[in-house]
Protein backbone atom coordinates (compact mmCIF):
# COMPACT_ATOMS: atom_id res chain seq x y z
CA UNK A 1 0.00 0.00 0.00
CA UNK A 2 3.07 1.95 0.35
CA UNK A 3 2.45 2.60 -3.56
CA UNK A 4 -0.70 4.31 -3.13
CA UNK A 5 0.29 7.90 -2.46
CA UNK A 6 2.14 8.06 -5.68
CA UNK A 7 -1.33 6.98 -7.80
CA UNK A 8 -2.69 9.35 -10.17
CA UNK A 9 -6.14 10.19 -9.42
CA UNK A 10 -8.69 8.48 -10.98
CA UNK A 11 -11.79 10.34 -12.07
CA UNK A 12 -14.43 8.83 -14.02
CA UNK A 13 -12.01 6.26 -15.36
CA UNK A 14 -9.99 8.71 -16.80
CA UNK A 15 -6.19 9.47 -15.06
CA UNK A 16 -5.30 13.21 -14.68
CA UNK A 17 -2.30 14.70 -13.31
CA UNK A 18 -3.07 17.14 -10.59
CA UNK A 19 -3.09 20.78 -11.53
CA UNK A 20 0.33 22.46 -10.18
CA UNK A 21 0.38 25.90 -12.16
CA UNK A 22 -1.75 28.69 -12.37
CA UNK A 23 -2.94 30.27 -14.89
CA UNK A 24 -0.72 33.41 -16.86
CA UNK A 25 -3.04 36.37 -16.18
CA UNK A 26 -2.80 35.63 -12.40
CA UNK A 27 0.79 35.45 -12.54
CA UNK A 28 0.77 38.48 -14.55
CA UNK A 29 -0.77 40.70 -11.43
CA UNK A 30 1.28 39.20 -9.17
CA UNK A 31 4.76 40.16 -10.96
CA UNK A 32 3.39 43.74 -11.58
CA UNK A 33 2.65 44.00 -7.80
CA UNK A 34 5.94 42.93 -6.99
CA UNK A 35 7.28 45.57 -8.63
CA UNK A 36 5.21 47.88 -8.03
CA UNK A 37 6.00 47.23 -4.39
CA UNK A 38 9.63 47.71 -5.22
CA UNK A 39 9.94 50.74 -6.84
CA UNK A 40 7.47 52.49 -3.79
CA UNK A 41 10.33 50.81 -1.54
CA UNK A 42 12.87 52.46 -3.51
CA UNK A 43 11.28 56.36 -3.55
CA UNK A 44 10.72 56.06 0.40
CA UNK A 45 14.75 54.94 1.15
CA UNK A 46 15.50 57.32 -1.26
CA UNK A 47 13.16 60.42 -0.39
CA UNK A 48 11.89 59.84 2.61
CA UNK A 49 15.02 58.92 4.96
CA UNK A 50 18.14 61.27 5.45
CA UNK A 51 21.79 60.59 4.91
CA UNK A 52 21.87 59.54 8.68
CA UNK A 53 19.20 57.06 8.32
CA UNK A 54 16.52 59.24 10.24
CA UNK A 55 13.14 60.65 8.51
CA UNK A 56 14.15 63.35 6.38
CA UNK A 57 12.24 66.58 7.36
CA UNK A 58 11.66 69.17 5.07
CA UNK A 59 12.93 72.77 6.10
CA UNK A 60 10.53 74.64 7.52
CA UNK A 61 9.85 77.64 4.93
CA UNK A 62 11.61 81.12 6.34
CA UNK A 63 9.26 83.97 7.84
CA UNK A 64 8.41 86.34 5.09
CA UNK A 65 10.53 88.95 5.97
CA UNK A 66 9.11 92.62 4.92
CA UNK A 67 11.81 94.93 4.10
CA UNK A 68 11.40 98.02 6.34
CA UNK A 69 11.06 101.30 5.07
CA UNK A 70 12.89 103.76 6.93
CA UNK A 71 10.74 106.46 8.26
CA UNK A 72 11.22 109.89 6.88
CA UNK A 73 13.28 112.11 8.95
CA UNK A 74 12.06 115.50 9.38
CA UNK A 75 15.24 117.53 8.82
CA UNK A 76 17.15 118.89 11.62
CA UNK A 77 16.41 122.67 11.71
CA UNK A 78 19.37 124.75 10.66
CA UNK A 79 20.95 126.88 13.01
CA UNK A 80 21.07 130.28 12.01
CA UNK A 81 23.83 132.70 12.63
CA UNK A 82 22.62 135.58 15.36
CA UNK A 83 22.04 138.23 12.29
CA UNK A 84 24.79 141.09 12.92
CA UNK A 85 23.11 144.53 14.48
CA UNK A 86 23.45 147.84 12.63
CA UNK A 87 24.81 150.72 14.67
CA UNK A 88 23.89 154.46 13.48
CA UNK A 89 24.40 157.53 14.75
CA UNK A 90 27.48 159.44 16.27
CA UNK A 91 28.01 156.14 18.69
CA UNK A 92 28.38 153.75 15.60
CA UNK A 93 32.04 153.45 15.65
CA UNK A 94 32.27 152.38 19.17
CA UNK A 95 29.37 150.22 19.59
CA UNK A 96 30.74 148.07 16.77
CA UNK A 97 34.04 147.76 19.00
CA UNK A 98 31.99 146.61 21.84
CA UNK A 99 30.21 144.00 19.71
CA UNK A 100 33.08 142.67 18.56
CA UNK A 101 34.86 142.17 22.00
CA UNK A 102 31.37 140.83 23.03
CA UNK A 103 29.00 139.33 20.80
CA UNK A 104 25.90 139.24 23.08
CA UNK A 105 25.47 142.98 23.57
CA UNK A 106 23.12 144.93 21.57
CA UNK A 107 22.30 148.91 22.05
CA UNK A 108 18.69 147.85 22.75
CA UNK A 109 18.90 145.97 25.68
CA UNK A 110 21.97 148.06 26.90
CA UNK A 111 19.58 150.72 26.85
CA UNK A 112 16.63 149.41 28.22
CA UNK A 113 18.84 148.55 30.93
CA UNK A 114 19.91 152.41 31.34
CA UNK A 115 16.66 153.37 31.47
CA UNK A 116 15.68 151.18 34.63
CA UNK A 117 19.03 152.01 36.21
CA UNK A 118 18.36 155.64 35.83
CA UNK A 119 14.97 155.12 37.56
CA UNK A 120 16.68 152.86 40.34
CA UNK A 121 19.68 154.95 41.18
CA UNK A 122 17.66 158.20 41.42
CA UNK A 123 14.69 156.91 43.50
CA UNK A 124 17.77 155.50 45.79
CA UNK A 125 19.29 158.77 46.05
CA UNK A 126 16.31 160.29 46.44
CA UNK A 127 15.68 158.04 49.56
CA UNK A 128 19.32 158.08 51.02
CA UNK A 129 19.66 154.24 50.38
CA UNK A 130 23.34 153.80 50.40
CA UNK A 131 23.44 150.43 50.49
CA UNK A 132 21.03 150.24 47.02
CA UNK A 133 23.43 152.58 45.51
CA UNK A 134 26.88 150.98 46.39
CA UNK A 135 26.81 148.09 44.08
CA UNK A 136 25.31 150.46 41.11
CA UNK A 137 28.01 152.67 41.40
CA UNK A 138 31.83 153.31 40.59
CA UNK A 139 33.93 154.25 43.90
CA UNK A 140 34.32 158.14 42.53
CA UNK A 141 30.35 158.53 41.80
CA UNK A 142 29.59 156.64 45.29
CA UNK A 143 31.81 158.64 47.51
CA UNK A 144 30.41 161.65 45.51
CA UNK A 145 27.24 161.26 46.24
CA UNK A 146 27.06 159.67 49.52
CA UNK A 147 28.78 163.19 50.53
CA UNK A 148 25.99 164.74 48.90
CA UNK A 149 23.24 162.69 51.13
CA UNK A 150 25.37 163.08 53.94
CA UNK A 151 24.53 167.23 53.03
CA UNK A 152 21.11 166.69 52.73
CA UNK A 153 20.25 165.15 55.75
CA UNK A 154 22.33 167.82 57.68
CA UNK A 155 20.59 170.57 55.69
CA UNK A 156 17.57 169.12 55.97
CA UNK A 157 16.62 169.63 52.32
CA UNK A 158 13.98 167.57 50.53
CA UNK A 159 14.94 165.42 47.48
CA UNK A 160 14.16 165.89 44.28
CA UNK A 161 12.05 162.37 42.98
CA UNK A 162 11.73 161.43 39.19
CA UNK A 163 8.64 162.72 37.90
CA UNK A 164 9.48 160.46 34.52
CA UNK A 165 12.01 159.86 31.70
CA UNK A 166 11.37 162.23 28.53
CA UNK A 167 14.68 161.04 26.70
CA UNK A 168 17.16 158.32 26.94
CA UNK A 169 19.73 157.54 23.84
CA UNK A 170 22.88 156.63 23.63
CA UNK A 171 25.60 159.58 23.16
CA UNK A 172 28.72 157.75 23.05
CA UNK A 173 30.47 154.66 23.09
CA UNK A 174 34.06 153.31 23.56
CA UNK A 175 36.11 149.72 24.12
CA UNK A 176 39.75 150.98 25.42
CA UNK A 177 41.40 147.87 27.34
CA UNK A 178 38.62 145.83 27.52
CA UNK A 179 36.56 148.32 29.34
CA UNK A 180 33.42 149.48 27.49
CA UNK A 181 32.11 152.72 28.27
CA UNK A 182 28.72 154.23 26.73
CA UNK A 183 27.20 157.13 27.57
CA UNK A 184 23.60 157.96 27.79
CA UNK A 185 22.04 161.09 27.41
CA UNK A 186 19.13 161.58 29.83
CA UNK A 187 16.32 164.21 30.11
CA UNK A 188 14.15 163.88 32.97
CA UNK A 189 11.39 165.77 35.18
CA UNK A 190 11.97 166.04 38.78
CA UNK A 191 10.12 167.04 41.61
CA UNK A 192 10.07 167.72 45.56
CA UNK A 193 6.66 168.00 45.96
CA UNK A 194 6.86 172.07 45.70
CA UNK A 195 9.20 172.59 42.55
CA UNK A 196 9.67 170.54 39.04
CA UNK A 197 12.57 171.06 37.55
CA UNK A 198 14.26 168.98 34.17
CA UNK A 199 17.34 167.53 34.84
CA UNK A 200 19.70 167.48 31.38
CA UNK A 201 22.65 164.85 32.32
CA UNK A 202 24.92 162.24 30.84
CA UNK A 203 25.55 159.71 32.38
CA UNK A 204 28.70 157.06 31.10
CA UNK A 205 28.33 153.30 32.18
CA UNK A 206 31.50 151.33 32.41
CA UNK A 207 31.97 147.02 32.21
CA UNK A 208 34.41 144.50 31.40
CA UNK A 209 33.50 142.52 28.67
CA UNK A 210 35.26 139.62 29.48
CA UNK A 211 33.19 139.94 32.60
CA UNK A 212 30.81 137.26 33.52
CA UNK A 213 28.91 140.14 35.40
CA UNK A 214 26.50 141.66 32.88
CA UNK A 215 25.59 144.73 35.05
CA UNK A 216 27.26 147.73 33.91
CA UNK A 217 28.50 150.44 36.55
CA UNK A 218 27.93 154.47 36.60
CA UNK A 219 31.11 156.03 36.27
CA UNK A 220 30.34 159.33 35.55
CA UNK A 221 28.14 161.99 35.77
CA UNK A 222 27.83 165.17 33.55
CA UNK A 223 25.56 168.17 32.92
CA UNK A 224 24.43 167.82 29.16
CA UNK A 225 24.98 171.26 27.23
Amino acid sequence: MEGLHYLPFIISGTIKEPELTMSNPVIEVLILAAVALFVLWRLYVALGRGGDDRPMQRPAPAPEQRTKTPEAQAPSPRRSEPERPTFTGPAAGGLEDIYNADNSFTSEDFLRGAKAAYQMIVAAYARGDRKALRPLLDDDVYEAWDAAITARETSGDRPFELLRIKRAEIDRAELEAGIARIGVRYEADLGDGETTRTAKEIWTFKREVASTDPNWLLDDVDVAV
